[in-house]
C-alpha cells in the first residue's frame, strides 16, 4: 500500500507497505541515534528506524492508528490527558540515560546537566491513538537537549490549553470552554509531578524557544522554517500574548 500522509512542499511523507518514507534533514543522523537507543531499551511508543531508501528518505516502520487532526479530540476527556502525560513520562524515562553528543534541530551542543533529549514537539497530533490510549509517537525531527519540564511545558500549551475559549470550542474539539487550571493540574500529577509551581511560567518560557528556534532555522534557509510567511510568526506572537494576559486562568 502506497499513501501520501503529508504532502507538504517541503515535507512529503509516504507510507509503502507497513513502512513510512520520510525527507532528511541535517539533523538527522541524530534522531536516528535517538530511535536506535530507544529500540535498544524496548520503549515500544516510537517507530524502528530501518534505513536510507534509493531516493535518500528514512525508512521507519509504520504505526497503525489515529493521528493528526483526528487527534485533538482524544485529550479532550480526562483519560486522553492523563495517558498523555503518563506516555510522556515513560519516554523520559527511557531517554534519560541517552547522553549523545550530536548536533539537534536548532541545538548543536551535547545536553547539559538537568537535561535530557526532549521530543520538542510533544502535542497530541504527534500521538497515534486508539480511543483515548495513545500507542506511538511520531516525528521526532524536532528533538532537543532540554530540561524534561520544556516537553511538559509545550504539551500543556495544547492540552490545557493556553488557548481562547473561542478556539477551543471552535477548533480544539472542547464542548464547552475548558477548565484549564484542572486539566493543567491534572496532566501534571499524571505526569509525575507534586506540584504545579512554575508550569505557567515554564510554557511562556518554552513558547519563546521554540520561536527563537524557528527564526534561528529560517535563517540558516532550512525548511520548512525558511518558508513561513509574517501571517505565522503574527500567530504565534498573538498566542504568547494571550498566554500573557491571562495568569489567572492558570494559577490561584
Amino acid at each position: 500500500m502506497d499513501e501520501v500522509l503529508q504532502d507538504d512542499p517541503h515535507r512529503r511523507v509516504e507510507r509503502v507497505g507497513d513502512t513510512v518514507r520520510r525527507p532528511l534533514h541535517p539533523w538527522s543522523g541524530s534522531v536516528h541515534e535517538l530511535l536506535r537507543h530507544l529500540e535498544d531499551v524496548g520503549f515500544p511508543y516510537s517507530p524502528r528506524f530501518l534505513g536510507i531508501d534509493e531516493q535518500g528518505r528514512e525508512v521507519l516502520t509504520y504505526l497503525a492508528g489515529d493521528s493528526g487532526p483526528e487527534a485533538w479530540s482524544r485529550v479532550v476527556p480526562e483519560a486522553g490527558l492523563t495517558a498523555m502525560a503518563r506516555l510522556l513520562r515513560e519516554y523520559h524515562r527511557a531517554i534519560a540515560g541517552h547522553r549523545p553528543a550530536t548536533a539537534w534541530a536548532g541545538a548543536g551542543e551535547a545536553p547539559a546537566a538537568g537535561e535530557i533529549i526532549c521530543h520538542g514537539d510533544f502535542g497530541p497530533w504527534n500521538l497515534v491513538w486508539h480511543g483515548t490510549t495513545p500507542v506511538g509517537i511520531l516525528d521526532w525531527d524536532y528533538a532537543w537537549p532540554k530540561p524534561p519540564l520544556h516537553d511538559v511545558a509545550y504539551a500543556l500549551e495544547y492540552v490545557a490549553p493556553f488557548r481562547s475559549d473561542e478556539e477551543c470550542t471552535r477548533w480544539l474539539r472542547y464542548p464547552a470552554p475548558p477548565d484549564r487550571r484542572a486539566r493543567l493540574e491534572t496532566f501534571a500529577t499524571a505526569y509525575g509531578l507534586t506540584s504545579t509551581d512554575g508550569l505557567y511560567d515554564a510554557v511562556r518560557l518554552q513558547q519563546r524557544e521554540v520561536i527563537a528556534r524557528s527564526t534561528a532555522l529560517a535563517a540558516e534557509g532550512l525548511e520548512p522554517q525558511a518558508s513561513y510567511g509574517p501571517e505565522v510568526y503574527a500567530d504565534w506572537a498573538g498566542r504568547v500574548r494571550w498566554t500573557d494576559e491571562h495568569r489567572d486562568v492558570f494559577t490561584p
